[in-house]
């Protein structure tokens, strides 16, 4: 594993600051959330913290969905100033060893023998955080920051959560992240050449109501394209290309619904757009009135975005991902009137598999969901965001 350090972001000054390393390790298991929150994560480390971050991951094409410039056909490359090596194996561990002082296994990966060995080696041991999946249940603040010794070796690991309220990690949230909205929001130049590099199209009449649809695969989707289609008034559908994709195509009637397609039926119209790139993704939340977010990553940002969204959670067997929902909107919908909590609790639902969605319904409540959202994303911040509540709690234990 060669030492040499990725370059330091130019506010960090290499002669007063001795950086923190840290190694970020993570499995790819289906999808893009893993590798969408570490890369996340990394970056952020990095630009805003001056932590010198080595990203493992064993699956560089997936990566490569989110982050373009990538080469997936290397062992070893420096982008954003993160290391990213190419986990190849379990028991890889770069050509040669080299423990940080943070060392994260993102979603329980388990990291490889010979770096845990390494690893209790060391004259002092590394900080080793296991970062696990987000969730908004009221078990996560007592489990945040515990320790769990490991079986056989000298060294702890403290498990690290993100959550949706105090005493959580909270979510990631970049620094520049409400100033980028504001100038985005603000800017009608802008906003018009996102729609015209984005869809080749001027942005939609002021009477349409424009939707983001990025979802797993659906059987609720076709009602919903239904209910577009005979809406009172246009429906404008941004549909990032993926797993709903197809849905869309035998809905249009075409053989496949790629990026650069565009369809009309009825008062619904339906631009398929490329996979987004990570740091873009968040116009496309920005430019829609309604957000259909999936997993984690895409979940937290429709949070930030500030506009109604509405949440595909990961399915999993028994319906177990059910209260993990239910927990989301107890939190998110804690302070709406009670029938348009009713009306988002029940889309929500529909939208997970448990009832049929009712557009119409969602859409009467809009103005108090918009509201609510809002102020969501204004009560989130006061958890702080991951990032600095990992780095703030890791710089106290290396004191």
């Amino acid at each position: 594993m060669s030492s040499a350090a990725p370059a330091r972001p130019a506010s960090v000054n290499p002669a007063s600051v001795n950086p923190i390393a840290c190694d970020i390790f993570c499995a790819v298991i289906d999808n893009f959330g893993d590798i969408g929150v570490c890369w996340r994560l990394a970056r952020q480390l990095a630009s805003e913290h001056g932590w010198q971050v080595r990203v493992f991951v064993d699956d560089l094409h997936a990566f490569q969905k989110l982050c373009p410039s990538l080469a997936p056909d290397r062992a070893r490359q420096t982008l954003d100033g993160v290391v990213i090596e190419h986990w190849r194996e379990p028991a890889h561990a770069g050509d040669r060893l080299e423990v940080a002082d943070i060392v994260i296994e993102a979603f329980a990966c388990e990291l490889p023998p010979v770096y845990i060995a390494a690893m209790a080696e060391h004259a002092r041991a590394p900080l080793w955080f296991n970062l696990e999946y987000l969730s908004a249940e009221d078990w996560v603040a007592d489990f945040h920051l515990r320790p769990s010794p490991h079986p056989r070796y000298p060294l702890s690991k403290t498990f690290f959560f993100p959550g949706l309220g105090p005493g959580t990690g909270g979510v990631l949230k970049e620094r520049h992240l409400d100033a980028a909205h504001a100038a985005f929001e603000g800017s009608p130049a802008a906003r018009a050449d996102w729609w015209l590099k984005t869809t080749g199209h001027t942005p939609p009449p002021a009477d349409a109501t424009v939707v983001s649809l990025f979802a797993y695969e659906n059987p609720a989707v076709d009602s919903l394209l239904e209910q577009w289609r005979d809406n009172a008034s246009p429906i404008v559908l941004l549909v990032p290309e993926g797993r709903i994709s197809g849905a869309l195509a035998r809905f249009f009637g075409l053989p496949s619904f790629a990026a650069g397609a565009h369809a009309v039926r009825g008062n619904l119209s339906a631009h398929a757009l490329a996979f987004t790139a990570q740091p873009d993704y968040d116009a496309l939340l920005w430019s829609s009135d309604v957000n259909f977010v999936r997993g984690e990553d895409s979940f937290v940002r429709a949070q930030w975005a500030a506009k109604p969204f509405v949440w595909h959670i990961y399915p999993q067997a028994d319906d177990a991902h059910l209260p993990k929902l239910d927990a989301a909107l107890a939190h998110y919908a804690r302070t709406l009137p009670a029938d348009a909590r009713g009306a988002l609790e029940h889309f929500w639902h529909a939208w997970n598999g448990v009832g049929q969605p009712d557009w119409a319904e969602f859409l009467r409540h809009y103005p108090a969901l918009k509201q609510r959202a809002a102020d969501w994303a204004e009560e989130l911040a006061q958890a702080g965001d991951l990032a600095g509540n990992l780095t703030s709690f890791a710089k106290s234990q290396l004191k």
